[in-house]
Protein backbone atom coordinates (compact mmCIF):
# COMPACT_ATOMS: atom_id res chain seq x y z
CA UNK A 1 0.00 0.00 0.00
CA UNK A 2 2.58 2.52 0.93
CA UNK A 3 4.06 1.62 -2.83
CA UNK A 4 0.96 2.59 -3.86
CA UNK A 5 0.94 5.95 -2.41
CA UNK A 6 4.09 6.64 -3.90
CA UNK A 7 3.26 6.10 -7.48
CA UNK A 8 0.27 7.77 -6.69
CA UNK A 9 2.14 11.11 -5.64
CA UNK A 10 5.12 10.63 -8.28
CA UNK A 11 2.16 10.60 -10.96
CA UNK A 12 0.68 13.80 -8.88
CA UNK A 13 3.84 15.47 -9.47
CA UNK A 14 5.01 14.32 -12.57
CA UNK A 15 1.96 15.46 -14.69
CA UNK A 16 2.43 16.26 -17.97
CA UNK A 17 -0.22 16.95 -21.22
CA UNK A 18 0.79 15.78 -24.41
CA UNK A 19 -0.93 16.80 -27.57
CA UNK A 20 -2.68 14.04 -29.57
CA UNK A 21 -3.56 14.47 -33.57
CA UNK A 22 -7.27 13.45 -34.70
CA UNK A 23 -7.14 11.91 -37.32
CA UNK A 24 -8.34 7.72 -37.03
CA UNK A 25 -11.91 6.83 -37.45
CA UNK A 26 -12.80 3.41 -36.19
CA UNK A 27 -15.41 0.83 -34.21
CA UNK A 28 -18.21 3.82 -34.94
CA UNK A 29 -16.61 6.18 -33.12
CA UNK A 30 -14.95 9.46 -34.36
CA UNK A 31 -12.05 11.62 -32.68
CA UNK A 32 -14.12 14.93 -33.79
CA UNK A 33 -17.07 14.29 -31.40
CA UNK A 34 -20.25 16.70 -31.65
CA UNK A 35 -21.51 18.10 -28.55
CA UNK A 36 -24.74 17.44 -27.11
CA UNK A 37 -26.87 17.47 -24.14
CA UNK A 38 -27.24 14.14 -22.06
CA UNK A 39 -28.26 12.66 -18.66
CA UNK A 40 -27.25 9.91 -16.90
CA UNK A 41 -29.04 8.37 -14.62
CA UNK A 42 -28.60 5.42 -12.09
CA UNK A 43 -30.60 3.06 -10.01
CA UNK A 44 -30.38 0.02 -7.53
CA UNK A 45 -27.45 -1.33 -5.07
CA UNK A 46 -25.33 1.75 -4.32
CA UNK A 47 -23.18 0.09 -1.52
CA UNK A 48 -20.05 0.19 -3.28
CA UNK A 49 -20.82 3.77 -4.53
CA UNK A 50 -21.71 2.37 -7.99
CA UNK A 51 -24.49 5.38 -8.32
CA UNK A 52 -22.72 7.99 -8.17
CA UNK A 53 -25.73 9.38 -6.02
CA UNK A 54 -24.25 11.51 -2.76
CA UNK A 55 -25.88 9.71 0.40
CA UNK A 56 -28.51 12.81 1.04
CA UNK A 57 -30.27 11.31 -2.12
CA UNK A 58 -29.78 7.72 -1.43
CA UNK A 59 -29.92 7.13 2.52
CA UNK A 60 -27.22 5.16 4.54
CA UNK A 61 -27.49 1.95 2.39
CA UNK A 62 -26.62 3.81 -0.92
CA UNK A 63 -29.31 2.47 -2.43
CA UNK A 64 -31.61 3.97 -5.29
CA UNK A 65 -35.23 2.70 -6.30
CA UNK A 66 -35.93 4.36 -9.14
CA UNK A 67 -33.64 6.13 -11.86
CA UNK A 68 -32.01 9.47 -10.34
CA UNK A 69 -29.72 11.88 -11.79
CA UNK A 70 -26.06 11.63 -11.13
CA UNK A 71 -25.60 15.02 -10.86
CA UNK A 72 -21.04 14.90 -10.75
CA UNK A 73 -20.83 14.34 -14.67
CA UNK A 74 -20.72 16.64 -17.64
CA UNK A 75 -24.02 17.27 -19.37
CA UNK A 76 -22.15 15.61 -22.39
CA UNK A 77 -21.96 11.94 -22.07
CA UNK A 78 -21.62 10.17 -25.20
CA UNK A 79 -21.49 6.31 -23.73
CA UNK A 80 -21.77 4.12 -20.16
CA UNK A 81 -20.16 1.48 -19.06
CA UNK A 82 -20.96 -0.78 -15.69
CA UNK A 83 -18.35 -2.82 -13.86
CA UNK A 84 -19.33 -4.84 -11.06
CA UNK A 85 -19.35 -2.42 -8.32
CA UNK A 86 -18.47 0.75 -10.20
CA UNK A 87 -18.82 3.07 -13.23
CA UNK A 88 -17.39 4.73 -16.22
CA UNK A 89 -18.55 7.53 -18.25
CA UNK A 90 -16.77 9.23 -21.45
CA UNK A 91 -17.45 12.38 -22.51
CA UNK A 92 -17.88 14.34 -25.94
CA UNK A 93 -14.03 15.41 -25.69
CA UNK A 94 -13.11 12.10 -25.09
CA UNK A 95 -12.72 12.24 -21.56
CA UNK A 96 -12.78 9.44 -19.34
CA UNK A 97 -15.52 9.57 -15.54
CA UNK A 98 -15.32 7.17 -12.95
CA UNK A 99 -16.88 6.31 -9.56
CA UNK A 100 -17.77 3.20 -7.49
CA UNK A 101 -15.53 1.07 -5.68
CA UNK A 102 -11.91 1.44 -5.65
CA UNK A 103 -10.69 -1.17 -3.31
CA UNK A 104 -8.64 -2.35 -5.96
CA UNK A 105 -7.48 0.74 -7.55
CA UNK A 106 -10.52 0.48 -10.70
CA UNK A 107 -10.90 4.42 -10.57
CA UNK A 108 -8.01 5.41 -11.12
CA UNK A 109 -7.63 7.22 -8.09
CA UNK A 110 -5.80 6.97 -5.02
CA UNK A 111 -6.39 3.70 -3.25
CA UNK A 112 -6.31 5.26 0.07
CA UNK A 113 -8.94 7.96 -0.31
CA UNK A 114 -12.01 7.16 2.09
CA UNK A 115 -14.27 5.50 0.63
CA UNK A 116 -17.34 7.73 1.07
CA UNK A 117 -15.40 9.42 -1.87
CA UNK A 118 -16.06 6.70 -4.03
CA UNK A 119 -19.56 7.57 -4.97
CA UNK A 120 -18.37 10.76 -6.22
CA UNK A 121 -17.73 10.58 -10.46
CA UNK A 122 -14.49 12.01 -11.19
CA UNK A 123 -11.96 12.28 -14.60
CA UNK A 124 -9.94 9.08 -14.44
CA UNK A 125 -6.21 11.00 -14.23
CA UNK A 126 -3.43 9.75 -16.36
CA UNK A 127 -5.63 9.96 -19.17
CA UNK A 128 -4.96 13.77 -20.52
CA UNK A 129 -2.80 12.64 -23.41
CA UNK A 130 -5.48 9.79 -24.04
CA UNK A 131 -8.92 10.28 -26.72
CA UNK A 132 -11.03 8.05 -24.93
CA UNK A 133 -13.37 6.36 -27.57
CA UNK A 134 -14.74 3.38 -25.59
CA UNK A 135 -14.00 1.85 -21.92
CA UNK A 136 -14.71 -1.25 -20.03
CA UNK A 137 -15.29 -2.35 -16.70
CA UNK A 138 -15.10 -5.36 -14.95
CA UNK A 139 -14.98 -6.54 -10.75
CA UNK A 140 -11.36 -5.21 -10.44
CA UNK A 141 -10.05 -3.97 -13.71
CA UNK A 142 -10.91 -0.68 -15.95
CA UNK A 143 -9.51 -0.10 -19.50
CA UNK A 144 -9.64 2.82 -21.71
CA UNK A 145 -9.56 2.31 -25.56
CA UNK A 146 -7.67 5.59 -27.54
CA UNK A 147 -9.01 6.49 -30.80
CA UNK A 148 -5.35 5.31 -31.82
CA UNK A 149 -6.79 1.73 -31.15
CA UNK A 150 -4.01 1.45 -27.99
CA UNK A 151 -5.21 -0.12 -24.72
CA UNK A 152 -4.99 1.04 -21.27
CA UNK A 153 -5.50 -0.61 -18.06
CA UNK A 154 -5.74 0.16 -14.59
CA UNK A 155 -6.68 -1.44 -11.54
CA UNK A 156 -5.73 -4.86 -9.17
CA UNK A 157 -5.58 -8.84 -11.06
CA UNK A 158 -3.73 -11.10 -9.35
CA UNK A 159 -4.80 -13.59 -12.13
CA UNK A 160 -3.14 -11.31 -14.79
CA UNK A 161 -6.21 -9.25 -16.40
CA UNK A 162 -3.68 -6.04 -16.92
CA UNK A 163 -1.80 -7.83 -19.52
CA UNK A 164 1.27 -5.81 -18.68
CA UNK A 165 3.91 -8.39 -18.01
CA UNK A 166 4.92 -10.97 -15.55
CA UNK A 167 4.16 -10.46 -12.16
CA UNK A 168 2.30 -7.06 -12.57
CA UNK A 169 -0.91 -7.26 -10.64
CA UNK A 170 -1.87 -3.65 -9.76
CA UNK A 171 -1.50 -0.60 -11.47
CA UNK A 172 -3.10 2.89 -9.61
CA UNK A 173 -2.35 4.81 -12.53
CA UNK A 174 -3.47 4.33 -16.49
CA UNK A 175 -0.49 2.10 -18.12
CA UNK A 176 -0.13 0.89 -21.84
CA UNK A 177 -0.51 -2.31 -22.74
CA UNK A 178 2.70 -2.62 -24.71
CA UNK A 179 2.20 -6.03 -25.88
CA UNK A 180 -0.78 -4.58 -28.68
CA UNK A 181 1.42 -1.97 -29.69
CA UNK A 182 1.00 -2.54 -33.50
CA UNK A 183 -2.71 -3.71 -32.95
CA UNK A 184 -6.05 -1.11 -33.25
CA UNK A 185 -7.94 -2.85 -31.11
CA UNK A 186 -12.04 -2.06 -30.60
CA UNK A 187 -13.30 -4.09 -27.80
CA UNK A 188 -12.39 -5.64 -24.80
CA UNK A 189 -13.91 -7.83 -22.27
CA UNK A 190 -13.28 -9.10 -19.19
CA UNK A 191 -14.15 -12.26 -17.00
CA UNK A 192 -13.22 -12.94 -13.11
CA UNK A 193 -9.86 -14.00 -14.89
CA UNK A 194 -9.16 -13.70 -18.05
CA UNK A 195 -9.85 -11.00 -20.96
CA UNK A 196 -10.17 -10.82 -24.64
CA UNK A 197 -9.60 -8.13 -27.01
CA UNK A 198 -11.00 -7.53 -30.33
CA UNK A 199 -8.84 -6.19 -33.33
CA UNK A 200 -10.12 -3.69 -36.46
CA UNK A 201 -9.27 -6.47 -38.92
CA UNK A 202 -11.02 -9.18 -37.00
CA UNK A 203 -8.44 -10.73 -34.93
CA UNK A 204 -8.66 -12.34 -31.23
CA UNK A 205 -6.08 -12.12 -28.71
CA UNK A 206 -6.71 -13.42 -25.09
CA UNK A 207 -4.47 -13.29 -21.66
CA UNK A 208 -4.79 -14.00 -18.17
CA UNK A 209 -6.06 -16.85 -16.17
CA UNK A 210 -6.26 -19.35 -18.67
CA UNK A 211 -7.64 -22.83 -17.65
CA UNK A 212 -10.38 -24.78 -18.98
CA UNK A 213 -9.48 -22.94 -22.72
CA UNK A 214 -11.24 -19.38 -21.49
CA UNK A 215 -8.84 -18.27 -23.72
CA UNK A 216 -8.74 -20.89 -26.48
CA UNK A 217 -4.89 -23.11 -26.39
CA UNK A 218 -3.15 -20.37 -26.11
CA UNK A 219 -2.33 -21.21 -22.22
CA UNK A 220 -0.98 -24.65 -23.58
CA UNK A 221 1.29 -23.32 -26.55
CA UNK A 222 2.84 -21.00 -24.13
CA UNK A 223 4.92 -20.95 -21.25
CA UNK A 224 2.17 -20.42 -18.32
CA UNK A 225 2.86 -19.27 -14.59
CA UNK A 226 1.27 -20.62 -11.71
CA UNK A 227 -0.62 -18.19 -9.21
CA UNK A 228 0.92 -17.52 -6.14
CA UNK A 229 -0.73 -19.24 -3.24
CA UNK A 230 -0.52 -16.68 -0.77
CA UNK A 231 -2.81 -14.59 -3.69
CA UNK A 232 -5.57 -16.37 -3.09
CA UNK A 233 -8.82 -15.86 -1.22
CA UNK A 234 -9.13 -17.97 1.95
CA UNK A 235 -12.39 -19.45 2.51
CA UNK A 236 -11.72 -20.45 6.20
CA UNK A 237 -13.84 -17.65 7.56
CA UNK A 238 -16.87 -17.55 5.33
CA UNK A 239 -20.33 -18.63 6.49
CA UNK A 240 -22.99 -18.25 4.07
CA UNK A 241 -27.17 -18.70 4.01
CA UNK A 242 -28.76 -21.01 2.31
CA UNK A 243 -30.01 -18.39 -0.40
CA UNK A 244 -29.26 -18.85 -3.78
CA UNK A 245 -27.34 -16.25 -4.20
CA UNK A 246 -25.47 -16.79 -1.64
CA UNK A 247 -24.98 -20.37 -3.26
CA UNK A 248 -23.90 -18.84 -6.25
CA UNK A 249 -21.52 -16.62 -4.39
CA UNK A 250 -20.27 -20.18 -2.48
CA UNK A 251 -19.36 -21.76 -6.03
CA UNK A 252 -17.65 -19.01 -6.89
CA UNK A 253 -15.45 -18.49 -3.99
CA UNK A 254 -15.11 -22.52 -4.01
CA UNK A 255 -13.55 -21.84 -7.75
CA UNK A 256 -11.22 -19.36 -6.74
CA UNK A 257 -9.59 -21.57 -3.81
CA UNK A 258 -8.81 -24.38 -6.59
CA UNK A 259 -6.88 -22.06 -8.66
CA UNK A 260 -3.87 -21.58 -6.92
CA UNK A 261 -1.93 -23.92 -9.29
CA UNK A 262 -3.35 -22.84 -12.56
CA UNK A 263 -2.34 -20.85 -15.23
CA UNK A 264 -0.80 -17.31 -15.91
CA UNK A 265 -0.67 -15.86 -19.79
CA UNK A 266 0.45 -12.52 -18.45
CA UNK A 267 0.33 -10.64 -21.60
CA UNK A 268 -2.36 -10.21 -24.83
CA UNK A 269 -1.64 -13.32 -27.51
CA UNK A 270 -3.07 -14.36 -30.85
CA UNK A 271 -5.81 -16.95 -30.27
CA UNK A 272 -4.46 -19.34 -32.77
CA UNK A 273 -8.05 -21.50 -33.50
CA UNK A 274 -9.65 -18.41 -35.04
CA UNK A 275 -6.95 -17.02 -37.66
CA UNK A 276 -8.43 -16.71 -40.56
CA UNK A 277 -11.72 -15.92 -39.34
CA UNK A 278 -13.42 -12.50 -38.80
CA UNK A 279 -14.29 -11.83 -35.11
CA UNK A 280 -17.38 -9.37 -35.30
CA UNK A 281 -18.05 -9.14 -31.07
CA UNK A 282 -16.66 -10.79 -28.22
CA UNK A 283 -17.90 -11.28 -24.54
CA UNK A 284 -16.36 -12.44 -21.40
CA UNK A 285 -18.40 -14.78 -18.87
CA UNK A 286 -17.48 -15.47 -15.60
CA UNK A 287 -15.50 -18.50 -16.58
CA UNK A 288 -16.12 -18.95 -20.30
CA UNK A 289 -15.70 -16.45 -23.54
CA UNK A 290 -18.19 -15.77 -26.78
CA UNK A 291 -16.74 -14.95 -29.49
CA UNK A 292 -19.19 -14.06 -32.81
CA UNK A 293 -17.84 -14.65 -36.27
CA UNK A 294 -18.92 -12.66 -39.66
CA UNK A 295 -21.03 -16.58 -40.36
CA UNK A 296 -22.09 -16.84 -37.10
CA UNK A 297 -25.44 -15.57 -34.99
CA UNK A 298 -26.03 -14.03 -32.00
CA UNK A 299 -27.61 -15.98 -28.66
CA UNK A 300 -28.97 -12.96 -26.86
CA UNK A 301 -31.05 -11.14 -29.43
CA UNK A 302 -32.40 -12.99 -32.82
CA UNK A 303 -34.62 -12.61 -35.76
CA UNK A 304 -37.49 -15.15 -35.51
CA UNK A 305 -40.06 -15.53 -38.48
CA UNK A 306 -43.20 -14.16 -38.37
CA UNK A 307 -45.23 -17.54 -37.37
CA UNK A 308 -43.14 -17.00 -33.75
CA UNK A 309 -43.64 -13.24 -33.32
CA UNK A 310 -46.07 -11.62 -34.57
CA UNK A 311 -44.92 -9.47 -37.47
CA UNK A 312 -41.66 -10.99 -37.44
CA UNK A 313 -38.47 -9.37 -36.28
CA UNK A 314 -35.93 -9.17 -33.33
CA UNK A 315 -36.38 -11.27 -29.76
CA UNK A 316 -34.64 -12.26 -26.74
CA UNK A 317 -33.51 -15.61 -25.88
CA UNK A 318 -32.25 -16.34 -22.44
CA UNK A 319 -30.80 -19.21 -20.64
CA UNK A 320 -29.02 -20.37 -17.59
CA UNK A 321 -29.64 -19.67 -13.47
CA UNK A 322 -33.29 -18.59 -13.16
CA UNK A 323 -32.96 -17.97 -9.33
CA UNK A 324 -34.95 -14.90 -9.49
CA UNK A 325 -36.77 -14.78 -12.52
CA UNK A 326 -33.90 -13.50 -14.55
CA UNK A 327 -34.15 -15.42 -17.74
CA UNK A 328 -37.69 -13.30 -17.94
CA UNK A 329 -39.62 -16.51 -18.58
CA UNK A 330 -40.98 -19.80 -17.75
CA UNK A 331 -39.72 -23.26 -18.75
CA UNK A 332 -36.44 -25.05 -19.30
CA UNK A 333 -33.65 -23.49 -18.10
CA UNK A 334 -31.09 -25.23 -19.87
CA UNK A 335 -31.41 -24.48 -23.39
CA UNK A 336 -32.54 -20.73 -25.09
CA UNK A 337 -35.91 -20.23 -25.21
CA UNK A 338 -37.69 -16.73 -26.76
CA UNK A 339 -38.69 -14.35 -24.16
CA UNK A 340 -42.67 -13.34 -25.01
CA UNK A 341 -44.66 -10.00 -23.79
CA UNK A 342 -43.28 -7.10 -25.66
CA UNK A 343 -46.37 -5.63 -26.43
CA UNK A 344 -45.32 -5.20 -30.42
CA UNK A 345 -41.51 -3.38 -29.03
CA UNK A 346 -38.32 -4.49 -30.74
CA UNK A 347 -35.35 -4.96 -28.70
CA UNK A 348 -32.12 -3.79 -29.50
CA UNK A 349 -29.88 -4.71 -26.95
CA UNK A 350 -29.76 -6.21 -23.54
CA UNK A 351 -27.79 -6.55 -20.25
CA UNK A 352 -27.61 -8.56 -17.46
CA UNK A 353 -27.07 -8.34 -14.02
CA UNK A 354 -25.99 -10.84 -11.38
CA UNK A 355 -29.86 -11.57 -10.91
CA UNK A 356 -31.74 -9.28 -12.86
CA UNK A 357 -32.08 -8.15 -16.62
CA UNK A 358 -32.49 -5.47 -18.38
CA UNK A 359 -33.48 -4.44 -22.11
CA UNK A 360 -33.78 -1.46 -24.29
CA UNK A 361 -36.02 -1.23 -27.62
CA UNK A 362 -36.54 0.23 -31.34
CA UNK A 363 -38.29 3.34 -29.58
CA UNK A 364 -35.73 4.07 -26.59
CA UNK A 365 -38.13 2.38 -23.97
CA UNK A 366 -36.14 0.40 -20.94
CA UNK A 367 -37.90 -2.74 -20.18
CA UNK A 368 -36.76 -4.67 -16.69
CA UNK A 369 -36.89 -7.87 -15.00
CA UNK A 370 -35.70 -10.57 -12.04
CA UNK A 371 -34.71 -9.66 -8.76
CA UNK A 372 -35.62 -5.95 -7.60
CA UNK A 373 -33.78 -6.05 -4.31
CA UNK A 374 -32.52 -2.89 -3.17
CA UNK A 375 -34.12 -1.16 -6.64
CA UNK A 376 -32.33 -3.13 -9.25
CA UNK A 377 -35.42 -3.37 -11.62
CA UNK A 378 -35.87 0.74 -10.77
CA UNK A 379 -39.87 -0.03 -10.27
CA UNK A 380 -39.86 1.64 -6.75
CA UNK A 381 -39.87 -1.45 -4.79
CA UNK A 382 -38.01 -4.88 -4.13
CA UNK A 383 -40.17 -6.65 -5.48
CA UNK A 384 -39.32 -9.38 -8.32
CA UNK A 385 -40.72 -9.45 -11.80
CA UNK A 386 -41.06 -12.73 -13.93
CA UNK A 387 -41.29 -11.49 -16.91
CA UNK A 388 -40.60 -7.89 -18.72
CA UNK A 389 -41.76 -5.04 -17.41
CA UNK A 390 -41.63 -1.51 -18.64
CA UNK A 391 -39.64 1.17 -17.17
CA UNK A 392 -42.44 3.63 -17.46
CA UNK A 393 -41.13 6.51 -15.22
CA UNK A 394 -38.86 6.91 -18.16
CA UNK A 395 -41.62 6.66 -20.43
CA UNK A 396 -41.17 10.59 -21.73
CA UNK A 397 -37.33 10.10 -22.05
CA UNK A 398 -35.48 9.08 -24.79
CA UNK A 399 -32.97 6.41 -23.75
CA UNK A 400 -29.70 5.95 -25.39
CA UNK A 401 -27.79 3.18 -24.36
CA UNK A 402 -28.53 0.78 -20.82
CA UNK A 403 -25.81 -1.29 -19.16
CA UNK A 404 -25.72 -3.38 -15.93
CA UNK A 405 -23.52 -4.03 -13.14
CA UNK A 406 -23.94 -6.73 -10.56
CA UNK A 407 -26.44 -5.11 -9.09
CA UNK A 408 -26.58 -1.59 -10.20
CA UNK A 409 -27.42 -0.18 -14.05
CA UNK A 410 -26.75 3.16 -15.36
CA UNK A 411 -29.26 4.43 -18.59
CA UNK A 412 -28.21 7.13 -20.79
CA UNK A 413 -30.89 9.51 -21.85
CA UNK A 414 -30.82 12.28 -24.65
CA UNK A 415 -31.83 15.77 -23.31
Amino acid sequence: MLVNRLLWKHHQWNKTVVAVSSKAVFAQVTTNRPRWMSTVMSFGDGSQGALGLPDSVTGPRGDAYEPTRVLGLPSDITSISAGHYHSLAIDSRGGLWAWGRNQESQLGRDPLAPRDSWNDPKRVEGLDHVNVCAAFASGVISAAIDSDGSVWVWGKSKRGQLGLGKGIIETVVPRRVEALAGEKIVKVSFGWGHALAQTEDGKLLGWGYSADGRIGNVGEALEASPLDSNANISMNDKRFSGSGLDAAELMVLEGMEKEKDMPIIWEPRLVEELQGVEVRDIACGLDHSLVLCCLGHSLAICEVPSSDVEGGGMSIFSWGWNQCSQLGREGPENFPSMIEGWEGETPVSVSGGRVHSTALTSHGELWVWGCGKSGRLGLGSSSNEAEPTLLDCLEDFKVLQTVSGFDHNLVLMDE
